[in-house]
C-alpha cells in the first residue's frame, strides 16, 4: 500500500527538511498551490492534490483539497475492513500525515491598514476541514499543526519506525487546539463587527506567551496566557528595561497599577503604590518626585515590596527616591538615561516600560468560578460630573472638589469595602476589603493618624452607599468636610441628614464601584 504524506501550510519553515525525510522513509509526497511550488523548488519529489483528485483548485485557490478522494484517504479507518474495501473500490489511497498550518487570520485583523475583503480571504476552510479530519482519526493519521513538531516525529520514525499512538494523540489534542483558538478568533472578529457583546456561544482565543514559576502560591502551577482582544496598554506588552522574569503576582499586582494610571495618564504628574492590587498611596504633584513622595507618605510600611507606577518618563530625582526602598517593580512610560542607571543599582527590582498609547480597555472581563465563566463589560465608566448630585446643604468648595474627584478615581480600584481619604490630591488613608464599609472607615482613620497625618479637613470617598449613617458619623468626628458617594440606599435620607448636622459636604455620584 502507497504511504503518503499531505502538507498545506502558510508557515513553511522547515517543511522541505521533513518532506525530504518522508520521502526516504517511502512515503509519496502530496501538496497543493504554494506549499506545491516551494517543495518542488526544493528539490522534493512532490505530486499535486489536483492530478490525484482529478478536480483543479478552482474559486482563486479558496477550493483546493475539499475533495472525497482527500478525506476519504484520511479519514478512512485502517481497522475496519468495509472501509479498507470501500477505499480500494473507489481507488483512495490512505493518507497517512497531514501536515497543515492555517492563513494567517490573527495577523491580517491586527494589521490595521487591511481591508474587510482581506481579512474575509484569510479564513481557511481546507486547511481546518483537514486538521480536524486527520485528528479525528489520530490513531491511523500523524496530524502536524506546528512546524516545531516536525523533530519530535523524525526521532520516533527513526528508532521506533512508526509514530507512537502517545504521540499522535497529543498532536491531534494540539491540532483541536489549533483549529479551536482559529475559530475563537474569527468569531470574536465577527461578534466584534456586529456588536454581540455577549454571544449565547463563545470560544475564548487565547494562546500561551510565558512559563511562569509557579501560581499565586508556589504549590500552584501557572502560565500566561495571551489575549487576541488585548488592549494596547498593558501589562503583557510592557517592556521589561531591567530584572528577573515576572511572576503570576507581579502579573496581578502590575495590571491592576496600569488600571488605576489609565485614570490618570493625561494628568499632572502622578505616582500610585501598589500591594496585592490594592493601591496604598497615591498623589498628583507639580513634580514626579512629589508625587512619589507624597504617595509614599500615605502608607510607607505597606509600601514596602510593593509596586510603583507613574505617569510620567522617570527622572533620576524621582527614580533617586524609589532607589532608597525595596519595591518588586516600577512601571512608568518611559526613563531618561540617568534614571534608568540609578534604578538599575537595585539588583531585584524589575523596571517596566509601558509600550502604546491606547489606555482605554477592551474586550471583556471574565471571572472564573466553579463550572462557569462570570462576565462583564469592564468597569471603564468615566467621572460624568454633570451627573453628580450635591445632596447636602453644604456645597464643596473648589479645593474639596478637586480632592472628591481624585479620591474618586482611586477608590474605584480599592477592594470593597473601599473608603478612601484625601486631602491636597493625595490620599492620607485607606480602608480595604472589609465586611462593614464603617470598619473600612475607621481603619482608613487610623493609617492616616498613623502615617502622621490630620484628617481635619480631608475628603472621603466610598464605592458603594452607606447603608447607615454611621460611616458620615464616623468622617465628622475625625474633621472630613465632604463626602463622595454613589447613594442608592433606603436610608439615604439619613446619610443626608447626618451630613448636614455636621456641617459636611456630600455628593451622591449615582455610579457604584465594587471591586471583588
Amino acid at each position: 500500500m502507497i504511504k503518503r504524506a499531505l502538507f498545506s501550510v502558510y508557515q513553511k519553515e522547515g517543511i522541505d527538511i521533513f518532506a525530504k525525510f518522508l520521502q526516504e522513509k517511502g512515503y509519496q509526497i502530496i501538496s497543493t498551490g504554494g506549499t506545491f511550488k516551494f517543495l518542488k523548488e526544493k528539490g522534493i519529489d512532490v505530486e499535486e492534490v489536483s492530478s490525484i483528485t482529478g478536480f483543479p483548485e478552482v474559486l482563486n485557490g479558496r477550493v483546493k483539497t475539499l475533495h472525497p478522494i482527500i478525506h476519504a484517504g484520511i479519514l478512512g479507518m485502517r481497522s475496519k475492513k468495509e472501509h479498507i474495501e470501500q477505499m480500494k473500490n473507489l481507488s483512495i489511497s490512505p493518507i497517512d500525515f497531514v501536515v497543515v498550518n492555517l492563513y494567517p487570520f490573527e495577523g491580517t485583523v491586527k494589521n490595521p491598514s487591511s481591508s474587510f475583503e482581506e481579512i474575509i480571504e484569510q479564513i481557511d476552510i481546507g486547511g481546518v476541514a483537514l486538521i480536524r479530519a486527520a485528528a479525528k482519526n489520530y490513531k491511523d493519521v500523524c496530524i502536524i499543526v506546528d512546524n516545531s513538531d516536525f523533530t519530535r516525529v523524525m526521532e520516533e520514525l527513526k528508532s521506533k519506525k512508526s509514530v507512537s499512538d502517545t504521540l499522535k494523540l497529543e498532536l491531534a489534542a494540539k491540532a483541536f487546539s489549533h483549529t479551536a483558538y482559529y475559530d475563537g478568533l474569527i468569531s470574536t472578529y465577527f461578534n466584534r463587527l456586529t456588536n454581540r457583546i455577549f454571544p449565547q456561544e463563545s470560544a475564548i482565543p487565547i494562546k500561551e506567551h510565558q512559563e511562569l514559576r509557579y501560581g499565586e502560591n508556589p504549590h500552584q502551577k501557572a502560565k500566561l496566557y495571551r489575549s487576541y482582544v488585548d488592549s494596547n496598554v498593558s501589562t503583557i506588552n510592557a517592556s521589561i528595561l531591567w530584572g528577573k522574569e515576572m511572576s503570576y503576582n507581579n502579573f496581578m499586582d502590575a495590571d491592576g497599577c496600569i488600571d488605576i494610571l489609565r485614570e490618570f495618564f493625561s494628568d499632572a504628574p502622578f505616582a500610585v503604590i501598589i500591594k496585592h492590587t490594592n493601591p496604598c498611596g497615591a498623589a498628583l504633584g507639580k513634580t514626579l518626585e512629589e508625587a512619589y513622595s507624597h504617595a509614599l507618605s500615605c502608607d510607607p510600611v505597606s509600601a514596602f515590596g510593593g509596586i510603583v507606577g507613574l505617569n510620567r518618563k522617570v527622572d533620576v530625582e524621582t527614580a533617586s527616591k524609589i532607589a532608597e526602598r525595596f519595591y518588586e517593580i516600577v512601571l512608568a512610560p518611559d526613563y531618561d538615561e540617568k534614571a534608568l542607571e540609578t534604578l538599575k543599582s537595585k539588583k531585584n527590582l524589575r523596571i517596566l516600560k509601558i509600550n502604546g498609547n491606547e489606555w482605554n480597555k477592551k474586550g471583556l472581563g471574565y471571572r472564573r468560578i466553579e463550572a462557569g465563566f462570570l462576565v462583564q463589560e469592564w468597569d471603564n465608566i468615566g467621572m460624568n460630573i454633570e451627573g453628580w448630585n450635591i445632596v447636602s446643604k453644604k456645597r464643596p468648595s473648589p479645593s474639596e472638589e478637586a480632592d472628591l474627584k481624585f479620591a474618586w478615581k482611586i477608590c474605584k480600584y480599592v477592594k470593597s469595602n473601599a473608603i478612601v481619604y484625601a486631602k491636597n490630591l493625595m490620599t492620607i488613608g485607606i480602608g480595604a476589603g472589609q465586611m462593614s464599609r464603617v470598619d473600612s472607615a475607621r481603619i482608613a482613620i487610623e493609617k492616616a493618624r498613623e502615617a502622621g497625618f490630620n484628617p481635619e479637613g480631608a475628603v472621603m470617598a466610598s464605592d458603594a452607599f452607606f447603608p447607615f449613617c454611621d460611616s458620615v458619623d464616623t468622617a465628622a468626628k475625625n474633621g472630613i468636610k465632604a463626602i463622595i458617594q454613589p447613594g442608592g440606599s433606603v436610608k439615604d435620607e439619613d446619610s443626608i441628614k447626618a451630613a448636614d448636622e455636621h456641617g459636611i459636604a456630600m455628593i451622591f455620584t449615582g455610579v457604584r464601584h465594587f471591586r471583588h
